[in-house]
């Protein structure tokens, strides 16, 4: 399954995500890195 998520970054300095098609579905990271770990977990948890 592929999905989109759609990356902003935040005001106070690192990065934060929400996938459009999953009501809810949003995390944060400090890095680009860190953050896509945690959109797969955050997907995998909404799943």
């Amino acid at each position: 399954m592929i999905l989109k998520a759609v990356i902003h970054e935040a005001e106070e300095g690192g990065f934060w995500a929400e996938v459009p098609t999953l009501p809810g579905c949003f995390t944060q990271g400090e890095t680009l890195r860190e953050l896509e770990a945690n959109i797969h977990e955050a997907i995998e948890g909404w799943l």
